[in-house]
């Protein structure tokens, strides 16, 4: 079955980094867009960072300039390298497929202080 594991989040300061990692499994990887959510407390998930098939790439406004998205498609592997953090960045963070599939993952916490 459809398969996402996230994992490299964490606790950090605010201006600080983190790489997020997930492997997906039960897609045909190179087949599909890929993307990141994120999930903060009291608020919807939301659509972080998205990367084609090709290697296009679109982010949220609010993570422009600050968050890089990439993927192995050798891997089955989507990262999310994230740079300057803010403590609004706080939020469990998904992956999945763009547009994304009822199979979430466990996510991973990325918590940032100020």
């Amino acid at each position: 079955q459809v398969q996402f594991v996230e994992s490299g989040g964490g606790l950090v300061q605010a201006g600080r980094s983190l790489r997020l990692s997930c492997a997906a499994s039960g897609i045909i990887f190179s087949f599909n867009d890929m993307a990141w959510y994120r999930q903060a407390p009291g608020k919807q998930r939301e659509l972080v960072a998205a990367i084609t098939r090709g290697g296009g790439t679109n982010y949220a406004d609010s993570v422009k300039g600050r968050f890089t998205i990439s993927r192995s498609n050798a891997w089955s592997m989507v990262y999310l390298q994230m740079n300057n953090l803010k403590p609004e960045d706080t939020a469990v963070y998904y992956c999945n497929v763009d547009p994304y599939r009822p199979a979430w993952g466990q996510g991973t916490q990325v918590t940032v202080s100020s």
